[in-house]
């Protein structure tokens, strides 16, 4: 038996528990030059008829297949077959197999004990429940660039798209109450317009805002004036348009929601503190690179060893600054919650300041939190300064 391989009995061991009764998921995982390959396996109904689905990860690219029996034996074997370090996880009904295979090609079996499990094998929907699935997005696929002119998803582009739906889906979860005779958007920082599109057929097709007007800001000339053609294209011009300023410099009445994905460094400061001034019910936004506050955090004390390496330092303030704007934005009257939006492999900056206006400003819990942190560090972060004394006043009183 060569290096790696299973023995012969485990092998039909296998595939006896996926070709049979019960059979609920295989999962195999392995490493390929440093990067991962995952395959998994569930049976699936389609068209009244027992099959299996295939979904294959490889360097963070994803491919789904259906199969017929005899392909789902064929494509198991090649499963069983797979050299090098990997761990393979089966599950069945009846309990579940674990196979680890060690660098050194070393076997290490388990098994579950006895179960009694019901499987219940769901039809499969060929389009996944995606908030861009929801509405005929087709000509907005194809006019921003995420698809081809055969409507088929850019490969390249894979990563752009999970962004946006599962920003669009925050928005969905976020949003509560009655819908406004008209509905107030600004995307600050709107880059490419993938979001700032599809944020007006979201609000419109999907969530049933009877009048949605959406404002796309960023000071590149050429951006702009490439959204401005995609939104007269898709004939949506007189809803969502776009102006070419610094964030700073932007003016606006009150707003409804305001967005900002990934507006690097201090442009995701000015986005929250535009969205407190315009007195936006909803704030989301998904920062970019901080730099801010590396220039100003010391060095020196107990840190001294992590702030010496630069990653390190990098990450540290990354998370000092997004608990900075989350206190902020809590003293300031929103209800504030910081989460990942979306899968660490659609892209690294995954963090998400998800505010909602409705508390009382100015209480002392979010008030002394913020206080001991900021002066723990001998820090004054970037957007205290920006929104001066509208934060300061609740500051004052616990100082």
């Amino acid at each position: 038996m060569e290096r790696f391989e299973l023995e012969d009995s485990l092998k039909n061991e296998i595939r006896s528990r996926v070709m049979g009764d019960g059979f609920m998921k295989i999962v195999q995982s392995v490493r390929r030059n440093g990067k991962a390959f995952r395959i998994s396996m569930r049976p699936v109904e389609i068209g009244g008829r027992r099959m299996f689905q295939a979904e294959m990860t490889d360097d963070g690219q994803v491919q789904v297949k259906n199969l017929e029996a005899d392909a789902a034996a064929s494509g198991l074997d090649e499963i069983i077959a797979q050299k090098g370090a990997r761990e393979l996880h089966l599950m069945t009904a009846k309990g579940d197999l674990h196979v680890r295979v060690s660098r050194k090609g070393r076997v290490t079996v388990s098994r579950s004990a006895e179960m009694d499990r019901a499987v219940v094998v769901k039809p499969h929907d060929r389009v996944k429940k995606l908030p861009l699935t929801s509405f005929d997005s087709a000509a907005y696929l194809r006019t921003v660039g995420l698809a081809d002119g055969e409507g088929r998803l850019r490969a390249s582009m894979r990563g752009k798209y999970d962004q946006v739906n599962e920003f669009l889906k925050v928005v969905g979860e976020t949003l509560e109450g009655p819908k406004p005779e008209t509905f107030t958007v600004v995307d600050c920082g709107c880059g490419k317009a993938y979001l700032t599109i599809a944020l007006y057929y979201f609000l419109t097709q999907v969530m049933g805002y009877p009048d949605v007007r959406v404002t796309g800001v960023d000071r590149r000339a050429d951006v702009i004036d490439a959204a401005a053609e995609m939104a007269e294209r898709l004939d949506i011009a007189g809803k969502v348009s776009f102006v070419k300023s610094g964030l700073a410099e932007y003016r606006a009445g009150n707003v409804d929601l305001v967005v900002s994905l990934h507006a690097c460094d201090t442009a995701t400061d000015e986005a929250l503190a535009k969205g407190v001034e315009w007195k936006a019910r909803y704030i989301l936004s998904a920062p970019c690179c901080q730099h801010e506050l590396q220039k100003t955090l010391d060095d020196k004390g107990a840190f001294a060893g992590l702030m010496r390496q630069s990653i390190l330092r990098e990450r540290l303030c990354d998370i000092l600054t997004d608990s900075f704007r989350a206190q902020i934005l809590r003293i300031l009257g929103y209800r504030t919650q910081v989460v990942e939006f979306v899968s660490s492999e659609a892209t690294a900056r995954n963090i998400m300041l998800k505010c909602v206006w409705g508390v009382k400003p100015g209480q002392p819990g979010p008030v002394s939190e913020y206080l001991e942190l900021r002066d723990y560090w001998h820090v004054t972060p970037w957007l205290e300064t920006r929104l001066g004394e509208r934060l300061s006043r609740h500051l004052e009183r616990f100082a």
